[in-house]
């Protein structure tokens, strides 16, 4: 029953949250009312059952919540008139959207430039994605206590600051999108690879940053990088189904079965990245949606063209010059020219240590030396990528490498 509460707090904690700081006008009142909400379905559902409606049981639950709160605190009075006019709040603040959406609200107060970027990140991945702060902690990989000290402040900030709860008008989004289509790509690395636990993909992390992703595109359509980064998420997103084997386990890009993918899905995202590149100037999201949709129409791993590819990331370096791009073309570099090619380019990267903990470092770096022949090698940097991975299925996945070229070591 645990985890399907928190299947529930993932789908509607975000939406919760919003609705509720519409209503009360407190983004902290309304966040902790949801928590509160959620502490009462872990007490109640295992004995009642989860409700046909749970959302709304939620939402219902944390309002209440919220005027205990309230009451407590003598604020009632006060705070009345916004609860009386809950149901009559107009969407004229909502932007371009015909109904206004508090999702998307409540994705651009947590993004408000008042709030220092890691603030930014951490609140709106905790307030719409619903990611606890352990698992935020992990993405930017510091100490969850750290991570929970920035929310604290974050949230301080928006109730000291009065940041209000509204998409800007127009002249005011631009200067927010960055970080906002940022903290987007964060949410769906989160459910395209879980960075902890027994899972691969948590389906609807990545249902909830493509939904967001639309409503960005939708309220500006001919923003570019918005409509790259949604291309580059379905593009992602339509190689899900052959991602996991039937027991679980990770399936490799090179041995999916390409016939799983979702073609659908990848037609849609090829025609946003068409119409993301005949904006003009190319920004990050164009290029990534570029090298997804490359890997999405090659008819079969060994007709991928690793050459465009290694070219698109030279592109991508260029506008986004960080060591986990580089990392990405020197593995693409390797599969157009050959293992040795691309661990010259590692063995550069982890000279100044900037990748020392990211096991993608690690085992990308395994991989490039198995296939390079260096089994010895390969198996320590195995090892490494094993003690730094959290999520059991990509370790089993890594152990399994590590026993194929420890065999090979041995003979």
């Amino acid at each position: 029953m645990e985890r399907e509460i928190a299947v529930v707090f993932r789908e509607e904690a975000g939406k919760a949250t919003a609705t509720l700081t519409r209503s009360f006008g407190d983004f902290g009142l309304a966040e902790e009312a949801v928590q509160e909400a959620f502490i009462a379905a872990m007490d109640r559902w295992p004995t009642d059952g989860i409700p046909d409606s749970p959302g709304a049981w939620v939402t219902t639950t944390a309002r209440r919540k919220a005027l205990d709160r309230l009451r407590r605190e003598q604020t009632f009075a006060r705070k009345a008139h916004l609860v009386a006019f809950d149901h009559v709040v107009s969407g004229e603040e909502i932007g371009d959207l015909e109904a206004g959406d508090d999702r998307l609200a409540l994705l651009f107060m947590c993004c408000h430039p008042s709030l220092a970027p890691e603030g930014q990140i951490a609140l709106t991945l905790r307030a719409v994605g619903g990611l606890t702060t352990r698992e935020i902690a992990r993405a930017f990989m510091v100490l969850e206590t750290t991570m929970a000290q920035r929310l604290t402040r974050a949230k301080r900030k928006i109730e000291r600051a009065g940041i209000p709860f509204r998409v800007p008008p127009p002249e005011l989004v631009e200067e927010r999108l960055q970080q906002v289509l940022h903290i987007v790509y964060l949410i769906f690395n989160e459910g395209y690879a879980v960075t902890e636990g027994g899972e691969l993909i948590r389906e609807d992390l990545c249902a909830e940053a493509i939904s967001l992703g639309e409503l960005l595109v939708q309220l500006m359509p001919e923003e570019a990088e918005a409509r790259g980064l949604l291309a580059l998420m379905l593009l992602h997103d339509a190689r899900r189904p052959a991602r996991v084997g039937a027991d679980g386990e990770l399936i490799t890009l090179e041995k999916q079965d390409r016939k799983r993918w979702d073609r659908d899905q990848i037609e849609t995202g090829a025609g946003h990245v068409r119409r993301a590149l005949e904006a003009g100037e190319v920004g990050p999201y164009q290029i990534q949606a570029s090298i997804a949709l490359a890997h999405a129409t090659a008819a079969s791993a060994a007709e991928t063209d690793w050459v465009h590819i290694s070219w698109l990331y030279e592109q991508l370096g260029r506008v986004q010059p960080t060591p986990v791009v580089e990392l990405n073309r020197a593995v693409a570099l390797a599969m157009a020219e050959g293992p040795d090619r691309g661990l010259e380019m590692i063995e550069r990267l982890g000279e100044d240590g900037r990748l020392n903990r990211y096991h993608l470092f690690h085992s990308a770096r395994a991989e490039l030396l198995r296939r390079a022949g260096r089994s010895v090698d390969a198996a320590s940097a195995y090892r490494t990528a094993i003690d730094l991975t959290e999520n059991e299925r990509e370790r089993a996945f890594l152990r399994q490498r590590l026993e194929e070229v420890t065999s090979l070591a041995d003979n």
